[in-house]
């Protein structure tokens, strides 16, 4: 269970530091008010504690990339329609100071939308900046939906089922659906990954 952080932020270059960003706690609390679903309910479904969801919301704690997509999960929606709720864009281009950002102090990890993140789009592209030390999980998790991952910078471990891969700049990884991973930056150095998820609607 993720705790309360006081963790610097991650790294920011100067693009990024004129960018709104929006806490995940913002957005679990519009998503859930707007289904009618109580703090508890939420809870139940994402197996949480309801005082989990109630520090999240509230800013007190920062959950993990995986953390998140739990709770994103129970609420009907995945990790790139979080960014929908937050700057909803149809447009072909979307410049590099314009990208939806959310933030996790616990994976100490940056999540940037670089694509239109529409209803009827199966893709969702995002790049994921791991700081030093940074995972997208205590644990290696499960995402039903395939992803493509290259990586942009530094160097990044990634874990799929029992094995443990270590990725450089320029390497790429197919993660099969339902495959237990979880991605982990034990460089002294920010690493960055373009991840892209096909989603398929039925």
């Amino acid at each position: 269970m993720e705790k309360k952080t006081k963790k610097k932020s991650p790294g920011k270059s100067v693009a990024t530091e004129d960018r709104k960003k929006t806490h995940v706690g913002d957005i679990v609390r519009r998503l859930r008010k707007s289904r009618h679903l109580s703090v508890r309910t939420l809870a139940d479904k994402c197996g949480f504690s309801p005082s989990f969801i109630s520090q999240v919301e509230l800013r007190q704690a920062s959950p993990s990339i995986a953390s998140t997509e739990r709770i994103a999960s129970a609420l009907g929606v995945t990790l790139g329609e979080f960014f929908r709720t937050t700057s909803p864009s149809h447009a072909a281009v979307i410049r590099a100071d314009a990208r939806p950002v959310v933030e996790s102090e616990w994976s100490r990890a940056r999540i940037e939308a670089i694509g239109p993140i529409s209803e009827d789009s199966q893709l969702e592209p995002m790049v994921i900046t791991l700081e030093s030390g940074g995972a997208s999980g205590s644990r290696p998790y499960v995402r039903r939906a395939e992803q493509l991952a290259v990586v942009l910078q530094g160097t990044v471990e990634l874990t799929l089922e029992e094995n443990t891969y270590s990725l450089k700049r320029g390497d790429a990884a197919c993660i099969p659906s339902d495959i237990h991973h979880c991605w982990r930056n034990t460089s002294r150095k920010p690493s960055q990954v373009l991840i892209v998820t096909a989603h398929r609607h039925l």
